[in-house]
């Protein structure tokens, strides 16, 4: 793949992707899992371009981790297709932020955007406070919206049950299973998988995570508008994941 950026903006930046042969399903659409991805990578790489590498947070102990995120997909993304990624983050508050990611055609045409709520968190895994240098160098305002949240109701006794173990490469650098993981195993479960209707949104919030060799119980059922969706350890019963799908 060649050099994905484009430019870079006082408050964001582009990056272009061409979707590959295996980041495609069978009805040759981009899987939605991958733009989480995307979403994630171009998130690092503005990052990185503002100063803030993994090794400035490895010093300091310092990691973001994903609680939530609302995604719409409006248009088919294809195979081979290249598609101009913006990032920026548009509020923090104490010890979280996020970021929004419009996804386009080269010529402008919108086809799908993201908002990741990112929490910030130290070497044992507690909440930090977000060093006031990030508001000034991503020039960002205090947030007038909250993290975003997922409620479900009561599963019913008709609910598409399935079980996960957590396969290796699954996990990402910090040992726990990726955010994309997460909505490749939703996705699984819907009846209309492959090749989901459009516009369809998703609403993910992680609770908890995952790791290696876990065996993850799903549920899954149909709430009048779309769909709902919760995953939870099949040890003790600690609900992980919660989404919606309209």
């Amino acid at each position: 793949m060649t050099d994905r950026v484009i430019s870079q903006q006082d408050v964001g930046s582009v990056f272009d992707y061409r979707v590959r042969f295996d980041e495609a399903a069978p009805d040759g659409r981009l899987r939605p899992s991958v733009l989480l991805r995307y979403a994630q990578d171009v998130a690092w790489l503005d990052s990185d371009r503002r100063g803030f590498d993994r090794s400035w947070y490895r010093e300091r102990g310092l990691a973001w981790v994903v609680r939530a995120i609302e995604m719409e997909i409006a248009r088919p993304i294809e195979l081979g297709q290249t598609i101009r990624i913006e990032t920026r983050v548009i509020g923090q508050r104490k010890v979280w932020a996020r970021r929004r990611a419009d996804v386009r055609t080269l010529d402008g045409n919108a086809l799908a955007w993201l908002h990741t709520d990112w929490v910030l968190i130290d070497d044992r895994g507690r909440l930090v406070r977000v060093p006031a240098i990030f508001a000034e160098t991503f020039h960002v305002p205090v947030a007038t919206f909250d993290l975003g949240r997922v409620t479900l109701g009561p599963v019913p006794g008709d609910a598409i049950n399935g079980t996960v173990v957590v396969r290796p490469h699954e996990l990402d650098p910090m040992g726990h299973v990726n955010n994309a993981a997460y909505l490749d195993w939703l996705e699984e479960t819907l009846p209309d998988h492959p090749g989901p209707a459009l516009p369809r949104r998703w609403q993910l919030e992680f609770a908890a995570s995952a790791g290696a060799g876990e065996s993850l119980t799903a549920e899954t059922w149909p709430d009048g508008t779309g769909w709902s969706h919760r995953l939870v350890r099949a040890s003790d019963g600690t609900e992980l994941f919660r989404a919606r799908v309209r």
